[in-house]
């Protein structure tokens, strides 16, 4: 007979059998349903949520589904054997169906609602009801909690069918935008980003819907035509899907006195957030008002060196908003995300984000999400004036800590000791002034080149740079020669020979880019059932750092080739579908 699993162990997961013995519920344990939900989560139209912090749903299945690719390096972390992910229970559970799901696994999953924020600002009117009531998961739906190596993991399955929350959307995610969010998130976790991970994907081998999408060769800013696309279901993972969205819900309702237990809803939600997120950092036993203090301190701490780290390998989140902000300070929600490719502080992928998420905007887009998640916290300490007092402190030190998180990631890029405001500020002009490809040139740096001519590699002018009629070359020069004193002598000097400085740097700088025009051709082959290209993407861009076979460096690591500039769904996009 085999003995079964407990979540103390470290076991082997060969079946859904076995996975079911790791089940653990916290969030609809623990939390209040929406009092006016169906029991049985057959709760697909859209309608106002106006108490609670979850509404059951049952998925809405995928027609047909077949195996695209899986984690292996996150199953391995899971103990999941490979061949769990071909499983015919696996498949049908993580493709939608949980109505067969064997115990204590729950034949129903569930949603969450949240409220929208905009660079600090509240919004209502995209709601369809226009109380804001009407926001939340409208195509994400977890189907499972479970502790696992002593870990709790949720899992929630991307366009898995309509929700309360779907506003008129058919909550379906398609193929094209599913293989971005699963390359994504394997490629994040491989540069030591933190982020959801991915566990699986499964497309419909029969349904398709409409997406607006470009033309072949569009250089509009926005679709030009509908076309029909294969459904797909990904399985992202995480601690938990609190999103600091999620917890404004709650802090409006409450300090708006929306119902009578509004303000204990609130409560519940930050001190789960504190239990799934924080237990390791925020004892248990203390009093609420301290735990408060304690997570905003610490979320501060995450979120700035979140996006520091963002910023080092080069992602712009494109809508980072406060529900796209997740409350355990990492990556959520891959939608208008990009990679910057020529270096350029105002780089945006999606057309409807201004400069508010650029690149380089996104410490102020995040000290914005956190002014949102402070201001929600606060009612908490309205009779506690000595833990408010604090709370406030840490709200007015964001920037602070946010510049000391960026100045220390640029000193880390450039193999420094520490941050030397001159030289990083003229490298920021050349790079924009030359231009450069961002992977590109700090790949190179990490090599610690004697003269410009390896730099050069990164350089998108090319042939016209050899004339040089602005004297660029001779002031990359000098940049290069003032760089090399500060890493060999004095205060910014690493006290490390320059191979070990080599090396050091490449493990800061990553040597590949999850570029888009890769991406482009990997959906379009796994459209048509050839999912080869998906999973070689996703074999060379788990290993980013690494220096590999010289056909990979050959087909990865290069410019971006003119005939992709300003191309519509490649360097930029107006939705992700």
């Amino acid at each position: 007979m085999k003995k079964p699993l407990t979540q103390e162990t470290s076991p082997t997961v060969e079946t859904l059998d076995d996975l079911a013995t790791l089940a653990n519920y916290s969030l609809m344990d623990t939390l209040n349903p929406d009092p006016d939900a169906k029991a049985n989560g057959v709760d697909h139209a859209p309608r106002q949520v106006f108490s609670g912090h979850y509404v059951p749903v049952k998925p809405t299945p995928i027609k047909d589904p077949e195996y695209v690719t899986h984690s292996k390096d996150f199953f391995s972390e899971l103990g999941f054997t490979d061949s769990l992910a071909q499983s015919d229970d696996f498949v049908r559970m993580f493709s939608g169906d949980i109505s067969q799901v064997p115990a204590p696994m729950r034949k129903v999953g569930w949603a969450c609602g949240y409220a929208l924020s905009i660079f600090g600002t509240e919004y209502y009117q995209q709601c369809p009801f226009q109380t804001g009531n009407g926001y939340g998961d409208g195509r994400a739906v977890s189907v499972l909690e479970a502790v696992i190596k002593g870990k709790r993991w949720e899992m929630q399955l991307k366009g898995g069918g309509r929700t309360p929350y779907c506003r008129g959307g058919d909550g379906r995610a398609v193929l094209r935008s599913s293989i971005r969010e699963f390359l994504a998130q394997e490629y994040m976790h491989a540069l030591g980003v933190p982020t959801s991970r991915s566990l699986s994907l499964f497309v419909s081998k029969t349904e398709k819907v409409q997406r607006p999408w470009y033309s072949p060769g569009s250089r509009l800013q926005d679709p030009d035509r509908m076309i029909s696309e294969p459904v797909a279901i990904s399985t992202r993972v995480a601690p938990s899907f609190i999103r600091v969205g999620q917890l404004e819900l709650f802090g409006r309702r409450a300090r708006k006195q929306e119902h009578p237990k509004a303000m204990e809803e609130l409560e519940k939600i930050v001190l789960h957030l504190v239990d799934r997120e924080y237990a390791n950092v925020i004892d248990n036993k203390l009093p609420t008002a301290e735990k408060v203090v304690l997570l905003a301190r610490e979320f501060r701490s995450r979120l700035a060196s979140l996006v520091a780290n963002w910023i080092r390998v080069g992602y712009c989140q494109g809508n980072f908003n406060g529900d796209n902000c997740a409350a355990g300070g990492f990556t959520l929600d891959y939608g208008p995300f990009g990679f910057c490719e020529e270096f350029d502080p105002q780089f945006q992928p999606w057309t409807g984000g201004g400069q508010h998420f650029s690149f380089l905007n996104q410490p102020i887009a995040a000290e914005r999400n956190f002014h949102m998640f402070w201001a929600t916290l606060r009612p908490l300490l309205a009779s506690q004036p000595d833990s408010l007092q604090q709370l406030d402190e840490i709200r007015s030190g964001f920037a602070d800590e946010m510049q000391m998180r960026m100045e220390a990631m640029w000193a880390a890029k450039l193999g420094l000791g520490a941050f030397h405001a001159n030289l990083f500020s003229e490298l920021e002009t050349l790079m924009v002034q030359t231009p450069v490809d961002y992977t590109v040139f700090f790949r190179e740096l990490s090599n610690v080149p004697n003269d410009i001519s390896t730099l050069q590699k990164s350089f998108y002018i090319g042939a016209a740079y050899e004339s040089d009629p602005e004297g660029m070359g001779k002031r990359w020069s000098e940049w290069l020669t003032q760089w090399k004193s500060l890493i060999t002598s004095g205060h910014y000097a690493q006290s490390c020979s320059r191979e070990e400085l080599s090396k050091q740097m490449k493990l800061v700088n990553p040597k590949y880019s999850l570029r888009e025009w890769f991406v482009v051709p990997a959906y379009q082959q796994a459209a048509a059932g050839n999912y080869s290209l998906v999973r070689e993407l996703q074999e060379v861009m788990t290993q980013p750092y690494a220096e590999q076979s010289k056909e990979v460096e050959d087909k990865y690591y290069r410019l971006k080739p003119p005939e992709f500039c300003e191309l519509g769904g490649v360097s930029h996009y107006s939705c992700s579908s």
